[in-house]
């Protein structure tokens, strides 16, 4: 039974919401400000909120020192053919596991999972030998192929496959009725309906990609083809230290793309998370 709260135990409720989130908005705000303070002032203590003489000169670095445009490119267009191939494999996927039996249907996806248990340090020298001998060494064709065929696509295909299974199965006899087999019913009924779930697969898949760091490393060596969080480490001065205003710059600027995916896909990420059950 729903029941409403008292002025009184809102702000209470309010206030105790704001002080915890200070810890998690603090670090964010520090990041942002400090790239707009000289060097000497950003490890002041105790810190200052606002800069007091705010400049762009570490704005202006990030785009004369790197690439940045490409490099901002590069990790976009990667994000999103990672998320587009990986919602394509796993809403099929989750399908056939969920709606379609053959047998060792289950061992297979027991199998499948297993896969999340596997950390990508694990594989990433018999990758790089695999893309050496294709000759696709710094190039973005690992980036986009490992994630897709990896453990993102495997978690991705395990919550399309839990709410394949919560859907009411009466819809899909219903187009079985009007003479649609396994690939219309799932074109034309479970597909329109599994957006929540798609929502809540295309942010953390985006996520993932965006903030990929091992991957390029190993990968990439020419600066025109780094991605963003590779990027960010080549921010250094003469004597090989990090240019901090510099960095911050660029890592605030990083974060954009993703809080613009979050803010405007939040309510399908909660409420595909929500209405992704346990069932089966």
């Amino acid at each position: 039974m729903k029941t409403d709260l008292s002025p009184r135990a809102k702000t209470a409720l309010y206030g105790v919401l704001s002080v915890l989130c200070i810890p998690f908005v603090f670090p964010t705000w520090w990041m942002v400000t400090s790239s707009f303070k000289p060097v000497g002032d950003i490890f002041a203590f105790p810190p200052a909120l606002v800069p007091t003489s705010p400049r762009l000169e570490a704005y202006r670095s990030v785009f004369d020192l790197q690439p940045f445009v490409q490099q901002y490119w590069n990790s976009l267009y990667i994000a999103v053919a990672v998320t587009i191939g990986t919602l394509a494999v796993s809403t099929m996927a989750g399908y056939a596991f969920a709606r379609i039996r053959f047998r060792g249907a289950n061992v297979l996806f027991v199998v499948i999972l297993t896969g999340l248990l596997i950390p990508s340090e694990v594989t990433i020298v018999p990758l790089f030998q695999l893309f050496l001998k294709l000759g696709l060494t710094d190039t973005h064709w690992p980036l986009i192929v490992v994630p897709v065929l990896g453990a993102p696509s495997v978690l991705a295909t395990f919550i399309m496959r839990q709410f394949f299974v919560t859907l009411p199965r009466d819809l899909e006899e219903a187009a079985r009725v009007d003479g649609l087999g396994h690939p219309g019913t799932f074109w034309r009924v479970a597909l329109p309906l599994a957006r929540p779930a798609l929502g809540a697969v295309a942010i953390f898949t985006f996520l993932h990609s965006w903030n990929l760091y091992l991957e390029p490393v190993v990968f990439l060596s020419t600066p025109e083809k780094f991605t963003l969080p590779q990027a960010l480490t080549q921010y250094v001065d003469a004597y090989g230290g990090p240019m901090w205003n510099v960095q911050l710059a660029a890592a605030s600027l990083t974060t954009l793309p993703v809080l613009a995916v979050f803010v405007f896909a939040q309510r399908q990420f909660v409420e595909g998370l929500a209405t992704t059950g346990l069932k089966g």
